[in-house]
């Protein structure tokens, strides 16, 4: 039997993905682990291997189209196998007959071959499509729609793939004035009454507000998808609260300077290069990574059954790439030294903006940073990235002046603002956490024992 080749799941929040390049054309012929395709996620670019040896057919998944997670993309047959005895395939994702999701990717509806007995139908989701509030498979255009219309989706016939409601099944509940939702049962007398959700203005409203032709539609990327629908989901549902505070730089600045003059040079295909060079943010992680040790109960996660309680400073690094940010992990920052941080940082950066991370390399953490200090933002509040409790924002140094017994001197301030979610970090454990930061930073030898 032919064997097929599907779009992998590589990142915990991936739903679907693009295939950027094919490495393979129809009829090649492929050895098990040659790279056949890359694809580009929200985050990353990976490279996909063949999963066995043998021609490569039926080549269905287009470069540049959104294509679910586990939707079949080709299929590889053996030498010897005869090409007639096809397996089922799916058409092209941007030809099929299909309804597309919120995010605009496609899901295909079912094919009319039957899959052979011996080669289980592969879900074109991979299990992306999960069970609505109801019980009853949906895709998320459908469960939208049938929120909205007050529908009940269990009582919706599904005409999808495996008895899945798709888009056209709720039109028609619609149409038919069916599947209603019960109604909700009365409020006591004299309860206040439930404010309304708020809906956000449609793209026709929006567009509605400017001049037609006084504008360009950019689409939207599946990166740009999942910053906007993470950010909205960590404001709705994260409780913020904020605490800013100063730290004087002059002592840091001052060990940076001497630590990098004392740089070992190394050979490079470049010439001679000091084998590290540091950075404020270098400083500012390390720093961070040693204050969420000495303040264990802020290393922490919520989730509903439990606090979860990290064992180790994962701290993550908010690295600006076109169209969006990632977030590159520093694993057991506390341990390291920051020549060994310093180095990680600016490569792990540096691959980041080429989109070459591995998920391993961004999924996770325990916290992060994010620094606008380049820029000469004086303090800003940032948004925090679940699974997270904290994320510090780091303002630019400046010379400002200060009260020191009594007299005025001048001194390089630098405004941090820890965002914190209260459900894990009470007040004054963020600020206990803040504190000991700040002591790190103003004391930074403390960061070289």
């Amino acid at each position: 039997m032919p064997t097929e080749v599907i779009l992998p799941k590589v990142d915990m929040d991936m739903a679907t993905g693009q295939i950027s390049r094919w490495f393979a054309e129809e009829g090649a012929h492929v050895k098990k682990g040659d790279v056949l395709f890359e694809i580009e996620t929200d985050k990353a670019a990976m490279e996909i291997d063949a999963p066995a040896s043998g021609v490569l057919r039926d080549v269905t998944g287009k470069e540049g189209v959104d294509i679910p997670v586990g939707a079949p993309v080709a299929w590889i047959y053996a030498e010897n196998e005869t090409y007639g005895d096809k397996a089922p395939i799916f058409p092209l994702v941007g030809e099929m007959s299909a309804e597309p999701t919120e995010g605009g990717a496609v899901l295909p509806t079912p094919h009319s071959v039957t899959p052979p007995s011996a080669l289980p139908g592969v879900s074109p989701t991979g299990g992306e499509i999960g069970q609505s509030p109801s019980g009853g498979r949906a895709t998320p255009l459908a469960r939208r729609l049938a929120r909205e219309a007050g529908l009940t989706l269990s009582a919706i016939s599904g005409t999808g793939p495996h008895g899945r409601v798709v888009k056209a099944d709720v039109d028609a509940a619609i149409a038919g004035g069916g599947a209603k939702a019960a109604p909700a049962a009365k409020a006591p007398a004299g309860a206040p009454a439930a404010a309304p959700a708020v809906k956000p203005m449609s793209d026709d409203q929006v567009l509605k507000l400017f001049e037609e032709g006084s504008y360009e539609l950019i689409p939207h990327d599946n990166m740009r998808k999942t910053i906007a629908r993470r950010l909205v989901e960590a404001k709705t549902t994260i409780p913020h609260f904020y605490l800013t505070l100063d730290c004087e730089l002059d002592a840091l600045l001052a060990l940076r300077t001497q630590l990098n003059a004392a740089a070992p040079v190394k050979k490079t295909d470049k010439g001679e290069a000091p084998a590290y060079k540091l950075s404020v943010n270098d400083m500012v992680i390390k720093a961070m990574a040693m204050a969420l040790k000495a303040v264990p109960d802020a290393n922490a996660s919520w989730t509903e059954s439990a606090m979860v309680k990290h064992k180790h400073a994962d701290v993550g690094v908010a690295v600006s790439i076109p169209g969006g940010l990632i977030t590159p992990i520093i694993r057991h920052a506390d341990e390291k030294t920051l020549s060994v941080i310093s180095n990680e940082m600016k490569d792990l950066a540096s691959r980041a903006r080429s989109r070459k991370l591995k998920p391993e390399e961004y999924q996770g953490g325990t916290t992060a940073v994010s620094n606008l200090g380049m820029f000469g933002i004086k303090d800003f509040a940032a948004v925090i990235n679940p699974p997270h409790a904290t994320i510090l924002a780091v303002g630019a140094g400046e010379e400002r002046a200060v009260v020191k017994n009594g007299e005025i001197k001048i001194a390089t301030v630098m405004s941090v603002t820890l965002s914190t979610d209260h459900r894990a970090v009470d007040g004054a454990l963020g600020a206990e956490l803040l504190v000991a930061f700040k002591k790190l930073i103003e004391n930074p030898m403390g960061m070289l024992v």
